[in-house]
């Protein structure tokens, strides 16, 4: 209930400061008056006369403080912990030249190789390395940094050899855009594999042009027209085709095709127009970073824009610091990195996160007070458990959307058990289209959920649905960690109800499944008139006996049912707890492999809000 506030207040009359006032939430009455030109008493008086008790230490709410500037005529903005010095700090850095035409400059593509493991990406970024080793150079490179770059006849390529699906997703998801190219591994023996089609997904959600390396062509069981078809089929149509994707086919190993691909990277690089203002402060981000026991924190960084030097001040995520020195991918210690160039910086009073953005400050003191600033607020975020923000359309969120007038696009990352169920569901949600609400496919593909679907959805904003498929338990946790929602069917009408309830505001209550064990079939006995025991070992949480059940096979569900009987050391057992063995009989399901996991779980009603 609002409480009926009352205008029979009268303030002191010095005058309150002009302009917008910046008031961080959660400050106490002798926090807040001083910054209105009044003292904790008016701020407590006021609110007293209006129903509202309060002391001057105690905590106020947005509302009471909104009222009170009301009342005396204050033109008030609320921010965030932290927030105040975030906005007036990085008023301090100059971006001013950002937009300035005269002083870009062509700039090193920045490349990342991605695609199936085993289909030759380290054995291409090992070629190309050495490649570009100078003839006698003591023991070739010398250092590792994660990040190179290769001379091709007199022009610079920068490759990232750092960033898996994860790492590459995870920068995304800190906004850091770090790849102007990716490099497509796809073998022509083997063909598009499912992490080729995840990295093809990653690199379209990213939004950056794909350059396909087909390798092994030298294989005698190499079909590359067959892989061409199967890339087709996943918009990537091959200009030998009248598409507008680059293939080079090469045998990575025998050093075939090298050359090409290098020229082929220049000219896509040339067509993107990549450039960037090599002067001024430098703006980048954070490929990678440790604690080095002689060296104290090292981060890898890679230059964006403008010079980075050595005794430049700088602030990246919340560390910040002096560059004490800078390391090329070479070992060599250099004085300047311009654009597109990876070092190694020492100097920083902390360990930064990969994928946050680093800039060269105006003096330590400001980079100091930016990296404490961003620290506080960190930290204040995880004291009130909500470090990830949320974005993005979730499904129970659609219908509100639509009503404000919006268009919505709701993304999925979708999982089924067999290509023919991926079809079909997708075919079926396309058509529940509407011009008011677009579906977006991040990412399709067959199999469990896994911990690269999850790090896709966060980055996305998507929904995450499986058919006949579940998460594992890493993926899970990584779910409840990421904030990414979950929805897992085994009926495809249900699925669509879902999705079609949403979209007119009708999502009626779900069913909350709560898994209470997981247990892994190590051994397989068979015992007369019985049939198939599975000897298990409980990885997590409690099988009981009499429990519904779940058999998982590679992530899918192969079969559901019930706990018939439940023994350890050949007794019958009520409940086995994690880190037992015990023996499993499950009801009319004979079909035991090794490796296999027995999920048990609990429905729980749970009513729509």
């Amino acid at each position: 209930m609002q409480p009926n506030y009352s205008s029979n207040y009268t303030p002191n009359s010095a005058p309150v400061p002009e302009g917008t006032i910046i008031v961080e939430r959660g400050v106490s009455a002798q926090e807040f008056g001083p910054k209105l030109n009044r003292t904790a008493a008016d701020v407590i008086r006021f609110l007293m006369q209006n129903g509202e008790m309060v002391t001057a230490t105690m905590t106020l709410s947005d509302e009471q403080m909104e009222l009170f500037a009301l009342e005396v005529g204050a033109d008030l903005l609320l921010v965030e912990p932290g927030q105040q010095e975030e906005m007036e700090l990085q008023a301090l850095f100059d971006d001013s030249d950002d937009d300035d035409e005269t002083l870009q400059e062509s700039r090193p593509p920045v490349i990342t190789v991605m695609g199936h493991v085993d289909h030759g990406k380290t054995t291409l970024l090992d070629r190309i390395r050495n490649a570009n080793v100078v003839a006698g150079e003591a023991g070739g490179i010398t250092q590792h940094i994660g990040a190179y770059q290769v001379d091709v006849r007199g022009r610079k390529i920068t490759f990232l050899d750092t960033p898996g699906h994860a790492a590459f997703t995870k920068m995304r998801a800190r906004g850091a855009q770090v790849t102007d190219i990716v490099i497509l591994m796809v073998a022509a023996d083997d063909g598009v594999m499912p992490q080729t089609i995840e990295a093809i997904n990653h690199a379209k959600a990213a939004e950056v042009p794909i350059v396909v390396a087909l390798n092994k062509v030298d294989k005698e069981n190499a079909d590359p027209q067959r892989v061409l078809s199967q890339l087709a089929e996943h918009e990537l149509v091959p200009e030998s085709w009248g598409g507008d994707t680059i293939v080079v086919e090469m045998a990575a190993q025998q050093g075939l095709g090298i050359d090409e691909i290098l020229d082929q990277l220049l000219l896509v690089a040339e067509l993107e127009e990549l450039t960037a203002n090599p002067t001024g402060r430098a703006k980048g981000v954070v490929l990678e970073a440790n604690l080095d026991v002689g060296r104290g924190p090292v981060a890898t960084v890679l230059v964006d824009k403008g010079e980075l030097n050595v005794g430049d001040p700088i602030v990246a995520g919340a560390a910040w610091g002096r560059v004490r020195a800078m390391i090329n991918d070479k070992g060599e210690q250099v004085k300047t990195a311009g654009p597109s160039t990876p070092v190694q910086v020492l100097g920083l009073q902390s360990v930064p996160n990969a994928g946050d953005e680093f800039r060269s400050a105006a003096d330590e003191k400001t980079a100091r007070t930016v990296g404490e600033a961003r620290e506080q607020r960190q930290r204040l975020k995880a004291q009130r458990g909500d470090a990830r923000v949320q974005k993005g359309v979730k499904l129970e969120d659609i219908f509100s959307q639509i009503q404000a007038g919006e268009v919505a696009t709701l993304n999925l990352v979708l999982k089924a058990d067999v290509q023919g169920s991926l079809e079909a569901v997708t075919e079926a949600l396309r058509r529940l289209e509407r011009d008011e609400v677009k579906l977006a496919f991040v990412h399709r593909g067959v199999g469990g959920i896994t911990e690269n679907d999850i790090s896709l959805a966060a980055t996305t904003n998507a929904t995450l649905i499986g058919f006949n498929v579940r998460p594992d338990r890493k993926a899970r946790d990584m779910a409840d960690a990421e904030g990414v929602e979950i929805r897992t069917y085994e009926i495809i009408y249900k699925l669509l109800e879902d999705i079609e309830r949403a979209m007119v505001g009708m999502l009626a209550p779900e069913f909350e499944e709560v898994v209470t064990g997981e247990a892994e079939v190590r051994e397989i006995f068979r015992v007369p008139r019985i049939g198939a025991i599975a000897g298990c070992y409980v990885r997590s949480g409690t099988i009981t006996r009499g429990s519904k059940v779940r058999f998982l096979r590679d992530g899918a569900i192969i079969w559901k049912g019930a706990i018939q009987s439940l023994k350890r050391f050949k007794e019958d057992a009520r409940e086995v707890r994690e880190g037992f063995e015990c023996g499993i009989g499950l009801t009319d399901f004979q079909d035991l492999r090794q490796g296999d996991l027995i999920e048990t779980f609990e429905e729980r009603e749970i009513a729509r809000v």
